[in-house]
């Protein structure tokens, strides 16, 4: 098969990895939510439902194949569908290149590498391809990000110290933050009957950052190391009197490894810690529909964690199902 952009593919019989189906498309590969996956071909991510698609060797109907957003998941799907064999020879280095992207997971550094480098190409400040980039619209940078790192993904995976310069600052902040959590600087609380995970960094533990897919960084504590160290996919980070509650990713997409607990809505817990400061400071909840909502401050709370903590799961336990991606 061949990549073509998505505006353009909406004219040709075509197969979307990892996105929205578009007018001409008659295959739709995604975990998205909401979108209906073909039977024997669902998995966690995108790019497992390419693979699998490829070893049951069904006529595809089309010779196009797109999507409407860059990242790391839908970069590996369609590099299995235009490079099948090479992609098949490598399977295991880049589905764990997708996971690196979507679910901030790995097993090989060499793919938590080239996950790493692939949000470098999409920065436009650190991109190789600024210029195609800067002051485009998005759907331009799309197509252009997807021509540029075909023919390199399975370079950045085999050959990483090539492409040193743009992993290389992400990658010390994992090994710093791997080296916190395994010499028990940073630890984990973990609160299985709600599936929470609450993280404690010392107060003169300095903010790492880390990338999450191909267009955002965390701070804190890089997320590659939280979420190697633990299956929670609820994620609660208290850095002394700062908090930062988060629902992993794989709770909005159509996880099938097991059935995560409904994301809930926040915003109504955002106004009872805002209620409960013994100052002016102001919490904020995003909604359950984006990404990966976050529930946070802007400035140093007043709060305890013991109230934080409590009020949180308190919350968990009882505020109704806000999120199904599988309807």
């Amino acid at each position: 098969m061949r990549f073509l952009d998505d505006a353009a593919s909406n004219e040709v019989r075509n197969v979307v990895v990892d996105g929205a189906p578009n007018a001409g498309t008659v295959l739709t590969l995604t975990h998205w939510p909401g979108i209906v996956q073909p039977s024997g071909l669902a998995a966690d991510l995108s790019a497992q439902m390419a693979f699998k698609f490829l070893r049951r060797g069904d006529d595809p109907h089309a010779d196009v194949v797109t999507n409407n957003h860059f990242d790391q998941d839908g970069l590996v799907g369609i590099h299995a569908l235009v490079h099948p064999e090479l992609s098949l020879a490598h399977e295991a280095l880049l589905v764990d290149v997708a996971a690196a992207g979507d679910f901030a997971t790995f097993r090989h550094r060499e793919a938590a590498r080239a996950s790493m480098a692939l949000h470098a190409y999409g920065d436009e400040a650190r991109s190789p391809i600024a210029d195609q980039l800067v002051g485009r619209p998005y759907a331009e940078q799309c197509a252009a990000l997807y021509e540029a790192t075909l023919p390199l993904l399975l370079p950045m995976v085999l050959e990483p110290e090539r492409f040193r310069d743009l992993w290389a600052d992400d990658d010390a902040s994992l090994t710093a933050s791997e080296a916190a959590v395994a010499g028990g600087r940073v630890t984990i609380t973990e609160h299985p009957q709600v599936d929470l995970a609450v993280v404690h960094v010392p107060e003169d533990e300095p903010a790492r950052s880390g990338h999450r897919f191909a267009h955002a960084l965390v701070h804190g504590v890089h997320p590659m190391a939280l979420h190697n160290a633990t299956e929670c996919l609820r994620i609660l980070v208290v850095h002394g009197r700062r908090y930062r509650y988060v629902d992993r990713y794989e709770t909005w997409v159509q996880y099938r490894s097991r059935l995560p607990l409904s994301r809930v809505d926040l915003q109504p817990l955002a106004a009872v810690l805002t209620d409960a400061e013994p100052g002016s400071v102001a919490w904020s909840a995003d909604a359950p529909s984006v990404l990966t909502p976050e529930l946070t401050h802007a400035d140093e709370s007043g709060l305890d964690e013991a109230t934080v903590v409590e009020r949180l799961i308190a919350h968990l336990r009882s505020a109704a199902p806000a999120w199904n991606p599988y309807a």
